[in-house]
């Protein structure tokens, strides 16, 4: 049994892999969660910016509040949107509210 010993703990060793193979795992679950979930958000994020961007007035958007109306003017130093919610209805909110861009039929052609 005593001789056994040395054997065993030569054995082990010689089975001692580098460091990158202890950390396999960890970057394969990182790179999964990177193309599942980081990679998809912020791609969706740069085409929210891009659609903030390209308002302009005359626009039918909506506000992540549920907000429905017109663009009527635009404060670019503010970075604040004037709406036209309704005849004589005007209110002002942040650009970065604004959910989506609504399209009509005549854009949709």
């Amino acid at each position: 049994m005593v001789a056994f010993l040395p054997v065993v703990l030569q054995a082990g060793g010689r089975q001692g892999g580098s460091a990158f193979w202890a950390f396999l795992p960890f970057i394969l679950i990182f790179v999964i969660i990177y193309l599942l979930m980081i990679r998809p958000q912020s791609k969706k994020q740069k085409e929210l910016q891009r659609m903030i961007a390209s308002l302009k007035k005359g626009d039918k958007v909506v506000t992540v509040g549920g907000i429905y109306g017109t663009i009527a003017g635009i404060k670019e130093k503010e970075g604040t949107l004037i709406l036209k919610v309704d005849d004589n209805v005007k209110i002002e909110v942040a650009k970065s509210s604004v959910a989506k861009k609504l399209t009509s039929a005549k854009e949709r052609k």
